[in-house]
């Protein structure tokens, strides 16, 4: 340690004498008689173990912070379609965009099949996930922000395929100790499709099963 005794921002402030009276300041201390240099002082002693702590106390709350941080998370999508909130992983999803129109084809067999939408210039199937996932049509919850619908540009296994969604919560890092494994309840469809169950801020989030999405997807387009 130097002979200055340099101080730390944070905690408790430190004395720091030997800069006012001791060898830094104007070396009238008393203590100096006896030992004639303030690193060879108690009170000198007693601060450099008291910024010592200090460091260490820091360096803890460092290393919790890394251990938090080291929590494996998944990016998450959250949406709500009618009055159900799910969760699809972000690498599933190509892009959020405005509601467009949406041309019926004649001769429609898939009953979530609702036609195609012009995605910049490219004619892109469009589905109905409410359909397909057998979700009941329901009033939106209350909210009191304004809801804005969207569409979702899903990576298909045939192609992009455009979802119609009531509500984009937005792409968050949720802890993956947080997914609880999903019951699948033979009487509630969208289950069937479930890959996990979680609370997230006072919502039960149900976590769609990336490939058994993908496989009703393009049975929906058969």
């Amino acid at each position: 340690m130097s002979d200055e005794l340099r101080l730390v921002e944070g905690g408790a402030a430190i004395d720091d004498c030997w800069n006012r009276i001791g060898v830094q300041g104007d070396k009238s201390c008393e203590r100096l008689r006896e030992h004639v240099h303030c690193r060879n002082c108690e009170v000198y002693a007693a601060a450099a173990i008291r910024l010592l702590e200090r460091y260490a106390s820091v360096q803890d709350d460092v290393e919790t912070d890394a251990q938090e941080q080291a929590v494996e998370c998944r990016s998450l999508l959250v949406f709500r379609v009618a009055e159900e909130w799910l969760a699809i992983a972000t690498r599933s999803l190509d892009e959020v965009v405005a509601p467009m129109p949406i041309h019926s084809l004649p001769h429609q067999r898939s009953r979530s099949l609702l036609g195609v939408a012009n995605v910049r210039g490219t004619l892109v199937a469009c589905v109905s996930l409410a359909e397909l996932l057998g979700i009941a049509s329901g009033a939106a919850p209350t909210s009191h922000q304004r809801v804005v619908p969207r569409m979702l540009i899903l990576v298909g296994q045939g192609g992009p395929v455009v979802v119609p969604v009531d509500e984009v919560e937005g792409i968050h890092a949720i802890p993956l100790h947080s997914v609880q494994p999903a019951v699948r309840d033979g009487g509630l469809a969208v289950s069937q499709f479930a890959s996990g169950v979680l609370q997230w801020q006072g919502r039960s989030i149900t976590q769609l099963d990336d490939e058994r999405l993908q496989q009703a997807l393009v049975r929906s387009l058969a």
